[in-house]
C-alpha cells in the first residue's frame, strides 16, 4: 500500500542563490512574526503526516502529542489549513472537529485528553499512562478536591502505582463520606424547613379562624340580657376607677389633716365627718336620678 500524501502549506520559495553573486543578494528578512508563522505551520504539517500514518503513531507518547494539539487548540492554529484537501479529497473546513478527524480521533477523545493535561501537568499525567492508569480513573481523580489532586500528582510523579492507588482510594473514600455527610446536612436542613413551613401554614390557619370568629361575634346580633350584663359590667368598672380616684385623692388629704392635728393640736373630725356626708349626699343624689340602681345601698 503507498504512502498517503501529507497535507502542507506551500510556503513561497526563496529566490535561488547565483554563484558568485551571494554576497550581492541578501537573504530575505523574517520578522519574528514570519518565523512564528513558518514554526506553527511546521508544526501542523509535523503532526498531520505522522498522526496520518498509522506506523508512526506510536513515536508520539499521548503526553507529548496532546502537548502538542493543546498548543494548536489554543492558539486556533488548525485554521491554517482551511482549504486544503484532505486525505479524501475533500476541503478541509478549518474547524477543531475537522482537524480532529484528519488525526483519526474524536474531538471528545482529544478534548478529554487534553482536560487531563491541563488538570495533571505533563509529568504526572505520563507517569501515570505508563501505570496503566486509564481514563475511567483519571476521570475520578479529576472530581477530587484541588488538595487532593496536588498530592495525588505529586505521587505519581514518583512512579509508584501501588502508592498511588492506595493514596487514590483513600482520597475517594473520604470525598465520598464527605459527600454523604453534606447530603444529611441538606436533608436535615430541607428538614427542618418544611417543619418551619408547615408551623407557619398552621399559624397562619389558625389566626384566619380566629379572625373569622371575632367577625362573627361583632356583628353577632346581642340578646336583652347580654346587653344589660354587658352595661353592667361596663358601669361596674366605671365605678371602681371612680371609687380608687375618690379614695386616693381622701386618702391624702386626711393624711395632712391627721398630721396637722399631730403637729399643732387641731382637731379636724368635724371636716371628716363632713366628707363623708357629703360623698353619702352624692350617692343619695345618684339614687335619685337613677332609682333602678339600688345594688350600691345591699
Amino acid at each position: 500500500m503507498g504512502r498517503r500524501a501529507k497535507n502542507t502549506i506551500d510556503v513561497e520559495p526563496m529566490t535561488p542563490a547565483i554563484p558568485g553573486q551571494d554576497f550581492e543578494h541578501p537573504y530575505p528578512e523574517l520578522s519574528q512574526e514570519d518565523i512564528q508563522a513558518q514554526g506553527e505551520r511546521d508544526l501542523l504539517n509535523q503532526l498531520l503526516g505522522q498522526a496520518q500514518m498509522a506506523d508512526a503513531f506510536g513515536k508520539f507518547s499521548r503526553t507529548v502529542r496532546t502537548s502538542k494539539l493543546a498548543f494548536i487548540k489554543e492558539n486556533k492554529l488548525y485554521r491554517h489549513l482551511k482549504g486544503n484537501k484532505t486525505p479524501h479529497g475533500a476541503e478541509f473546513s478549518g474547524t477543531w472537529e475537522g482537524f480532529c478527524e484528519l488525526l483519526g480521533s474524536s474531538v471528545d477523545q482529544v478534548d478529554r485528553d487534553i482536560t487531563n493535561l491541563r488538570t495533571f501537568g505533563e509529568e504526572a499525567l505520563e507517569s501515570m499512562s505508563r501505570m496503566g492508569i486509564g481514563y475511567r480513573e483519571l476521570r475520578q481523580f479529576r472530581k477530587l478536591p484541588e488538595d487532593s489532586k496536588t498530592a495525588l500528582i505529586e505521587v505519581a510523579k514518583q512512579g509508584d502505582k501501588e502508592s498511588l492507588l492506595d493514596l487514590a482510594e483513600e482520597l475517594i473514600a473520604r470525598q465520598n463520606d464527605e459527600k454523604e455527610q453534606l447530603a444529611k446536612q441538606l436533608a436535615d436542613t430541607e428538614a427542618d424547613l418544611e417543619a418551619s413551613r408547615k408551623r407557619a401554614a398552621d399559624l397562619k390557619s389558625s389566626r384566619d379562624e380566629l379572625e373569622d370568629k371575632l367577625h362573627e361575634e361583632r356583628f353577632k346580633p346581642i340578646t336583652d340580657n347580654e346587653l344589660a350584663e354587658r352595661t353592667r359590667l361596663e358601669a361596674t368598672s366605671i365605678s371602681s376607677k371612680i371609687a380608687r380616684e375618690l379614695m386616693g385623692a381622701l386618702q391624702g388629704a386626711f393624711a395632712e389633716l391627721e398630721k396637722d392635728t399631730a403637729d399643732r393640736g387641731v382637731d379636724h373630725s368635724s371636716l371628716w365627718r363632713a366628707s363623708f356626708a357629703k360623698s353619702a349626699v352624692s350617692l343619695t343624689i345618684s339614687s335619685r336620678a337613677f332609682p333602678s340602681l339600688t345594688w350600691w345601698q345591699k
